[in-house]
């Protein structure tokens, strides 16, 4: 009998050892932006997470090699929220950061794992980042004027837009009759003036179709030679949309390319995409003025790829002298709910896009992934359908009813880098859902939040770094506990209407925060909260099927032990969290005041701030290294926040 015994501990140690060796299995590129790369490494195995997946990159034809990121450890989070019901594969996935566009980069990932490495441990890729898009040469150039120009026409020339793009145009029945006339690589040139059809009136000629005054984009170009249509350069080209719903329906149009036009009065200016419908790739809005809108732009199809949106101004219609949220204790007193004038700027879904230099004020939401679902294909995703490798960076936004930025619907590899968020309704930085991770908070600005604080993370999110953020807002947990979420280097400044100044709720005790520096609410009953399973518990993902609704309610109201303190000390003491973390002030900074608590209607102006550090300060020299993400600091180590002490400062917004 003992040996029996003996030999059944032998086999479940054996089974044990079996079940956290890591098995490798397939890698993905995913499709490139223009300075960013994103991977995928599935595997099996490795129950006790500790395989790594270490990081180097080169540019082809150099020599040295240069440390990237460790991949993320993701896998068997369960995501269940309406109708999201999801369990993210076992992978580990991540980034390579700001490489220049156009160029081949040799990248190496090598997988080990203290408990053994079954299959393949390294993987050498080749990718080429993508190019900027930008009009082609050879292709014919046609010459627009609004209907009402009297002067000198350059040849060949064509009244209202469509009488250039196909063959011709009416106010009829007859208005899809014409074919095509522009071709991939030609240019349209839009002159001076105002572009506004009568899209009530039947018969005669005109820009758009009759009743809804769309104009229908139904052919386009390639990514090395789209169809253009740009400002011609000899004053402001104005389309108008009269008031109607959509003004340019890009959805059968792939690989158009929009530049200097003023697009204004209509509910959607854009529209390329629909859910389970059809969508478009490749379409470019650059240095366009969109104004007077209820969104900018808009595509939830799947199938979507290599968006670029970059260096536009867009205003909504929600007043431009406050600020009003929609919801929470801190806009309750101001009345009901303003209609919702403006939903949002830009929303996007599918993969490779980047939306960057973009100026965005006065709508609900700036820039979001699309709250799509779960993947299509979902529990085993189509490749090409996954919602991955999304760039929002250097962007400018302020007044928003409710968030800065919405990661909400991707799956992996979303970048939110170097975006200035100022006046936020409710929280900044959304993320709700993620599918997976990463999602990548790197050295953005908040200022102003004030329902809810900086962030919200949910239970319908996993897989979230933040790295070199400054928060001038508080991070409190909202609805429910997150998974696999990582801080290092945050700045992160409280406000006295709230007691807490860091507060994480999370499913995951392989969730960690080092290296950030807070500033404690004066007087708060606690300022440091940490919520998880009990330590020594991996996490609440032990069972092999998604909780049920009933079993995730319980696990939130029994599973996790709350443990909350009044200091840094005592926080980092008991949890093994921020254990070099710092306690900051606003002093740290050149020129930073706290928002008013008494009134946040208040617009604050980013011009009116100085996000710099104060050298010699707390801040100064107290951070981790990151590679790539943090090369080249300037003292004995990283500075925390968004700035680094001389350094250059980021550019917000519209590039000249």
């Amino acid at each position: 009998m003992k040996r029996s015994i003996s030999a059944l501990l032998c086999l479940a140690a054996f089974k044990l050892a079996a079940a956290d060796k890591v098995t490798s299995k397939d890698f993905y590129v995913e499709p490139p932006t223009l300075i960013s790369l994103g991977f995928e490494w599935q595997i099996d195995g490795d129950d006790n997470r500790n395989a790594s997946v270490a990081v180097s990159w080169r540019k082809k034809g150099d020599q040295a090699w240069h440390e990237g990121l460790p991949l993320l450890r993701i896998g068997n989070e369960r995501l269940n929220e309406n109708a999201i019901q999801y369990v993210t594969p076992n992978m580990l996935a991540g980034s390579i950061f700001d490489l220049e566009p156009g160029t081949e980069y040799e990248c190496r990932f090598v997988l080990s794992d203290p408990d053994g490495v079954v299959g393949k441990s390294e993987n050498l890729v080749t990718v080429r980042t993508r190019f900027e898009p930008k009009p082609a040469e050879g292709g014919k150039i046609y010459h627009v004027y609004p209907a009402d120009y009297k002067g000198e026409k350059q040849q060949p020339a064509f009244t209202g837009l469509m009488a250039a793009y196909n063959t011709g145009s009416t106010h009829s029945d007859n208005f899809n009759t014409y074919p095509p006339r522009a071709q991939p690589g030609d240019i349209i040139l839009v002159h001076a003036g105002l572009y506004q059809d009568d899209h009530m009136k039947y018969g005669g000629p005109g820009g758009t179709g009759p009743s809804d005054g769309t104009y229908y984009m139904t052919h386009g170009g390639t990514a090395e030679k789209p169809l253009v249509i740009k400002a011609a350069g000899d004053g402001e080209a104005i389309f108008d949309g009269d008031g109607n719903f959509n003004l340019f329906n890009v959805m059968a149009g792939s690989y158009i390319y929009f530049e200097g036009l003023t697009i204004r009065n209509t509910d959607l200016a854009f529209l390329a995409g629909l859910k389970n419908i059809a969508g478009a790739s490749g379409i470019t809005i650059k240095k366009c003025h969109i104004e007077n809108v209820g969104r900018a732009f808009y595509s939830d199809w799947s199938g979507s790829k290599d968006f670029y949106i970059t260096d536009n101004v867009i205003s909504g219609r929600f007043p431009a002298d406050h600020l009003m949220g929609f919801t929470g204790r801190t806009w309750q007193k101001y009345g009901p709910s303003p209609k919702l004038v403006s939903e949002y700027a830009i929303k996007v879904y599918g993969s490779g896009h980047a939306v960057a230099y973009n100026h965005v004020a006065n709508f609900h939401d700036g820039i979001d992934v699309a709250t799509y679902g779960d993947p299509d294909g979902s529990p085993n995703p189509i490749r090409d359908r996954l919602p991955v490798s999304i760039d929002f960076y250097n962007n400018d936004i302020t007044n928003m009813e409710d968030n800065c930025i919405e990661s909400d619907g991707g799956a992996y590899n979303i970048r939110v880098m170097r975006n200035r968020c100022f006046n936020h309704g409710h929280r900044a930085l959304s993320v709700q859902p993620l599918f997976g991770g990463p999602v990548y908070f790197i050295r953005n600005i908040v200022y102003h939040a004030p329902e809810g604080g900086a962030v919200k993370l949910t239970a319908t999110s996993s897989g979230i770094v933040l790295y070199h953020n400054t928060l001038i807002a508080p991070v409190k947990p909202m609805l429910g506990a997150i998974s696999n979420v990582h801080f290092r280097n945050n700045l992160i400044l409280g406000k006295s209407e709230t007691p807490e100044t860091f507060a994480v709720e999370t499913y995951t005790n392989y969730s960690s925060s080092d290296y950030n520096g807070f500033r404690p609410n004066e007087g708060a009953e606690f300022s440091f909260e940490w919520m998880s399973p009990p330590f020594g518990t991996l996490s609440l993902y032990a069972a092999k099927s998604p909780l049920s609704p009933q079993e995730r309610i319980k696990a939130e109201a029994g599973s996790k032990e709350d443990r909350r303190f009044k200091t840094l000390k005592e926080f980092s003491e008991a949890t093994g969290q921020d254990r070099h973390s710092v306690v900051v002030d606003y002093d740290v900074f050149q020129k930073v005041t706290p928002p008013d608590p008494n009134d946040p209607r208040i617009l604050y102006k980013a011009e009116d701030f100085d996000f710099r550090l104060r050298p010699g300060s707390a801040a100064v020299d107290a951070g981790v290294p990151l590679p790539n993400v943090n090369d080249g600091f300037t003292g004995k180590a990283p500075d925390l926040g968004a700035y680094e002490v001389g350094q250059p400062l980021p550019h917000y917004g519209p590039r000249e």
